[in-house]
């Protein structure tokens, strides 16, 4: 770990056996824990929480209190919106140590969360897939999916830009790509 070649606040605590990426930010009250690896490019918000043993992909964006639990591996270019929740166990007592249990849980490139959403343990959100605020996700979501609710259900879908797509004939458009709807399913194909 070379200090001068990322920006660590004095508040923020980094344990030994850890790897920060270039350019990456880690602003005040954070607590990186051992054997994490977090990318170049990324930011830290205030009073976050990571690892120990996570991986973090270049780009990542991490909003205020946030806690990144073992067990689950971000991506490239994903969004963690402010106080958003993961969950590590799905039975967790206090007084029942469950740490061999703990689920893998993954966020696929590109995809955000919303502020305050929950994403409870073992599932894996597709690439550019789009969490709404408060949404709470217990089973696994579509590349491009927009979820909302409680439970999170998909109510549509969004492009790379992270905008709603509008469909005419089963296709649409951003400025990223062009998506083809096939059997409940994008096809995605870049400009």
């Amino acid at each position: 770990m070379n200090p001068s070649t990322f920006y660590l606040h004095p508040s923020s605590y980094v344990d030994d056996n850890v790897q920060i990426g270039e350019n990456t930010k880690i602003w005040h009250f954070n607590h990186i824990l051992p054997q994490t690896v977090i990318g170049k490019d990324c930011s830290f918000g205030q009073n976050c929480v990571v690892g120990p043993r996570v991986n973090v992909g270049n780009g990542v964006k991490v909003q205020n209190n946030v806690s990144i639990y073992e067990g689950v591996e971000i991506e490239d270019d994903v969004f963690l919106g402010p106080s958003m929740v993961f969950t590590n166990v799905i039975n967790p007592r206090a007084f029942i140590q469950r740490k061999e249990e703990f689920k893998k849980t993954l966020l696929k490139k590109g995809c955000s969360i919303g502020a305050n959403a929950t994403i409870v343990c073992g599932v894996t959100i597709g690439e550019y897939a789009l969490i709404g605020s408060g949404a709470v996700v217990n089973r696994d979501v579509k590349p491009y999916a927009l979820m909302v609710g409680v439970p999170a259900k998909q109510i549509g879908w969004v492009g790379i830009s992270g905008n709603t797509l509008e469909f005419s004939e089963d296709i649409a458009e951003d400025e990223f790509a062009v998506y083809r709807l096939v059997d409940d399913n994008l096809e995605v194909r870049r400009k």
